[in-house]
C-alpha cells in the first residue's frame, strides 16, 4: 500500500510543475502578472508567441501521461485493490489536479485541459483522441480556447461512453469534466455576455489586449 501512497503523491506533484511558469520565467517573464495570470499554455501563447505556447502545451501533455502511463507499472496489483488500469485512472486525475492546484504557485495553476489530455491518452487513447479531435474542431470554428475546450471536455464523456469504458471511468472522468467546467466559469461568464477573446495565432498580445 505504501507504493500506491507515494505514486499517488508523485502523480500529484508531476501534475503540479508549473512548467508555463518556468518557461516565461526563461524569458524573463513572470506569467502569473501577464495576461489572464494563468500558468497554461493558452496565455503563454498569447503573452510569449506560438513557440513557448506550444512548448508548454507539449510539457503539459507528458506531465499527464507520465503517471497515468508509467506509475500503475511501480505499484503491482498484489498491494492494492485496484487494477492498474484503474490505477491509471487515479494517477491521471491526480496529474490533473495538481496542474490545477500546483503548491509551487500558491496552489493556482491551470485549467487542466493538455495535462488532462496527457492522461487520457495514457490511459483511454481512443478517448483522449476523441476528446482531441473534439476541441480542434470546435477551435477551427470559433477560434475561442475555452469553448473548444469544454467541447473536447464533453466530447471526452460521449466517447467514453461509446467505447464502453468502465463505470469507474465514467465516473472518475465525469467529475474531471465537470471540475473543468468549474475552472472555466469565468471564461463561461464572459462566453454569455459576448467578451471572451478569440485566440489570434502568429502574434503576441500585450498585457493591455487580454483581460482574461
Amino acid at each position: 500500500m505504501i507504493e500506491f501512497f507515494i505514486a499517488s503523491l508523485a502523480a500529484f506533484l508531476v501534475g503540479s510543475f508549473p512548467f508555463g511558469k518556468w518557461v516565461a520565467l526563461a524569458r524573463g517573464i513572470d506569467i502569473t502578472s501577464q495576461g489572464s495570470g494563468n500558468i497554461g499554455a493558452t496565455n503563454v501563447f498569447r503573452v510569449l508567441g506560438p513557440r513557448d505556447g506550444i512548448v508548454v502545451f507539449a510539457l503539459d501533455v507528458l506531465k499527464g501521461v507520465g503517471p497515468a502511463l508509467f506509475f500503475p507499472k511501480l505499484t503491482p496489483e498484489s498491494v492494492v485493490v485496484l487494477s492498474q488500469p484503474d490505477q491509471a485512472l487515479v494517477f491521471g486525475a491526480l496529474a490533473i489536479i495538481g496542474h490545477t492546484l500546483s503548491p509551487f504557485v500558491g496552489f493556482k495553476g491551470g485549467k487542466g485541459i493538455a495535462t488532462g489530455l496527457g492522461a487520457l491518452l495514457g490511459t483511454a487513447p481512443i478517448v483522449g483522441t476523441a476528446g482531441f479531435g473534439g476541441f480542434v474542431v470546435a477551435f477551427l470554428l470559433t477560434r475561442i480556447v475555452s469553448v473548444s475546450s469544454l467541447i473536447g471536455a464533453s466530447t471526452v464523456l460521449v466517447a467514453a461512453v461509446l467505447t464502453g469504458q468502465s463505470r469507474l471511468f465514467l465516473g472518475v472522468y465525469g467529475l474531471m469534466v465537470a471540475y473543468v467546467f468549474w475552472k472555466h466559469r469565468a471564461n463561461i461568464g464572459r462566453l454569455l455576455r459576448g467578451e471572451e477573446p478569440r485566440l489570434e495565432l502568429g502574434r503576441r498580445r500585450s498585457n493591455t489586449e487580454e483581460a482574461k
